[in-house]
Formats: structure tokens, sequence, C-alpha cells
């Protein structure tokens, strides 16, 4: 079965940087738009940044200039480089996939990222 799992969530000082990585298995890597979502406290899970099978990234645009998305295929890992982290960034991070012309979605079981003093 598909499994997506996250990590380098953790606790930073505001204006530092986290680099989360989610490693894919059990599916096709190469033909899913991959995602970050987020969901801070007491809102709605909301886009981050997305990617996609040809390499085309998409933010919000409250992360934009600040956050990077990148994928490695030979790894089946999607990357989110966090910069200039802010405590409005503060959230559970959840990988997100999707397989290409198709309804088929998968989610992760988040991490959490913490930006704090």
């Amino acid at each position: 079965q598909v499994q997506l799992v996250e990590s380098g969530g953790g606790l930073v000082q505001p204006g530092g940087s986290l680099r989360l990585s989610c490693a894919a298995s059990g599916m096709i890597f190469r033909l899913h738009t991959m995602g970050w979502y987020r969901q801070r406290p007491g809102k709605q899970r909301e886009l981050v940044a997305t990617i996609t099978s040809g390499s085309s990234a998409n933010y919000a645009d409250s992360v934009k200039g600040r956050f990077t998305i990148s994928r490695d295929n030979a790894k089946n890992t999607v990357y989110l480089q966090m910069n200039s982290l802010k405590p409005d960034d503060t959230a559970v991070y959840y990988c997100h996939a999707q397989l290409e012309r198709s309804i088929a979605i998968y989610w992760g079981q988040g991490t959490q990222v913490t930006v704090s003093s």
C-alpha cells in the first residue's frame, strides 16, 4: 500500500530554517504530483506548495520567496526547504500525493513544525 512518511519537523527560532522530507513507497512516484499542506492551530488545512511530475512548482502566497519544494525521483522523496520561518508558520505539515489525471490521493501522517523563541 502507499505510504508517505514525513520527517524533519521540530522546534526552530524565528528566522531559522528547516527542511522537511517525505519518503514515498508503494507507488510510482514519478507519476504523482507531490505537495505539502499544513494545518495551523485552530485553522483548516491549507496548501503550502506542490510540484508536478514535470517539476513545475506552485506556492501559497504566504510562503513565496521563503519556501522551496523539490523532488528526487530516484529517491522517491519530496522536500520542503523552509527559510525565514515565522511564528505563523507553526503547524502540522502534511505530505500529499496525487496520481496525475486521477482522483487517487494520499496523505502522510504529518510532522509538527514549531517556530518560537
